[in-house]
């Protein structure tokens, strides 16, 4: 009767989550996709460079300025001559009003303006590929996330298959000892192991709850303590991931080596621009002006002027303290930084995908080996329980058959996520994720 509201409890929670909302992995990538606040975040950082890539922004287009000006003066003024007269004047009040519109082109900087419009395209690309890099790095943890909580049900289902059995043992010991054939201490251990287990699957429930939580927050759905159940109910893996299409793929596609490689161009441009100061420069201006000048004390009471101006400036700095020296020497060390970068990048991913790819290949070793365990340890409990009934095997040794096997499936679980979460990061790596939205 004790164990009647913590039994209640369990059937009300599943009873409940089995009314849930039914997710599968293409869906919940797709919500990711379109709701996750980082992913939104790079999205706007990928527009503003592509509003950036201009040719207004690189210099071809010309300026075009309107500006106008209304000033004033209020002086008294004194002047002493030398036979002792003067002039006085007060409040001599003296405007001036002015405006102009002026054009101003470049027609040559030392291909500046082209260079500069170049690298504005290559930063329009680093940010399409920013935006790219963040939708692989959120597949792969709703993914994660979402084989996650498959395998914390399917150990939720082990604990619960535990305490089945323990409540089994639990009945053939109770029976035992009203039929004077088993003590009481044999009776009151069973129910240990049955408290042991059951409070196990309650703090299990917790886990699940605590993945269900994190892939709603992947997903920033508004509900993110909703309740669902995956459509998937095992974790399948792929056994066909070849090292040298792997390698090649990654070489060709990684999306953290098409950056490096961008930066690298970048940086052929930057010196392509400073070395462009060492060119002459041409300009082109123009201007309207309107002049309109006020005089309260003077034989002209107002003056207008009014025309345009042009002009052309060619111009070379001959000297400017050896900076252009040391800039062009500072972009030439820039090129060669972002290479070396790019070949540490080159390499460190190729580690990655090696050490994953070893570790994956055990890992799939590791799944049939402990699936053999798996059918060991089952046939195992079947025979010992037959013998616990007939009483030719103790409740210890019982106990210890039982733990082989739920360890036995555990472990199973655990290798099988484990696989699954290489199989994900070498499809990361190779720029295959998307392979699971398909």
């Amino acid at each position: 009767m004790r164990l009647l509201p913590f039994s209640f409890l369990f059937i009300l929670i599943f009873n409940n989550a089995f009314a849930q909302k039914v997710y599968e992995v293409k869906e919940c990538i797709q919500t990711g996709l379109d709701k996750n606040y980082s992913l939104l975040i790079t999205k706007n950082s990928e527009v503003i460079a592509k509003n950036n890539h201009s040719i207004g922004n690189a210099g071809y287009l010309p300026t075009l300025d309107l500006n106008g000006r209304q000033s004033g003066t209020l002086n008294d003024t004194r002047t002493n001559l030398g036979d002792t007269t003067g002039t006085f004047s007060d409040n001599v009040h003296n405007t001036s009003s002015n405006a102009s519109v002026s054009l101003g082109l470049t027609i040559f900087d030392g291909f500046s303006v082209t260079t500069t419009y170049k690298k504005l395209g290559e930063l329009k690309k680093i940010g399409e590929l920013n935006t790219q890099m963040a939708i692989e790095n959120l597949v792969a943890n709703i993914v994660s996330a979402y084989y996650n909580n498959i395998q914390q049900v399917n150990l939720l289902d082990n604990l619960e298959y535990a305490v089945t059995l323990s409540k089994e043992r639990l009945r053939i010991d109770e029976d035992r000892y009203l039929l004077g054939s088993n003590s009481k201490l044999q009776v009151l251990q069973s129910k240990v192991y049955l408290n042991a287990d059951s409070s196990r699957l309650s703090k299990q429930f917790e886990v699940v709850r605590a993945t269900q939580i994190r892939l709603n927050e992947l997903m920033a759905v508004d509900d993110l303590g909703g309740q669902f159940v995956t459509k998937d109910s095992t974790i399948e893996v792929d056994h066909g991931l070849l090292f040298e299409k792997l390698l090649e793929e990654t070489l060709s596609k990684n999306t953290t080596l098409l950056i490096a490689s961008s930066n690298k161009t970048i940086s052929e441009f930057d010196s392509k621009i400073v070395k462009s100061r060492s060119y002459p420069y041409l300009t082109a201006s123009s201007a309207y002006n309107y002049n309109f000048n006020t005089y309260s004390s003077s034989s002209i009471n107002n003056q207008q002027t009014n025309g345009l101006s042009y002009g052309l400036t060619l111009g070379l700095n001959l000297f400017d303290g050896f900076n252009q020296r040391r800039n062009i020497r500072n972009s030439s060390l820039d090129i060669q930084n972002k290479e070396l970068r790019y070949q540490e990048t080159e390499q460190g991913i190729k580690a990655d995908l090696i050490t994953i790819y070893s570790a994956y290949s055990n890992y799939l070793r590791l799944v049939e080996l402990e699936q053999q365990n798996l059918r060991t340890a089952t046939e195992n409990l079947s025979i010992a329980m037959e013998r616990y009934k007939l009483g030719n095997l103790s409740g210890i040794d019982l106990r210890e058959v039982q733990k082989s096997l739920l360890d036995a499936r555990e472990s199973l679980l655990s290798v099988q996520y484990q696989t699954k979460l290489a199989e994900i990061s070498l499809n990361l790596i190779a720029g295959r994720i998307m392979d699971y939205y398909k």
